[in-house]
């Protein structure tokens, strides 16, 4: 599989790390008055889908940047890769 970084141009997936879930971008507030709960759902909680999935791949033999790609499970088409950063300065999560 080619993963197309946005900065780098095609490269193989045996460079990147799979994470799971892009969902792990958006942290429970530790401070809210469910937060255990919260960070249990978190942590232990996760989608298996079988169709168009949001994942965190690591480029780990690379410039070991954080991407988020949209991929079907099924097919493993990418519809779209892009930094993670950027994807968290879109929904206002930029640190």
């Amino acid at each position: 599989m080619i993963i197309n970084h946005p900065l780098l141009g095609p490269r193989d997936a045996a460079e990147f790390v799979h994470l799971g879930d892009a969902a792990m971008i958006d942290r429970p507030d530790w401070q809210a008055k469910d937060a255990a709960e919260a960070f249990h759902d978190y942590l232990y909680l996760r989608d298996n889908p079988a169709g168009t999935y949001r994942e965190l791949w690591y480029h780990e033999q690379g410039d070991r940047s954080w991407l988020v790609v949209i991929r079907d499970t099924i097919t493993h088409d990418i519809k779209n890769v892009e930094l993670a950063r950027d994807h968290a300065r879109r929904r206002g999560r930029s640190r």
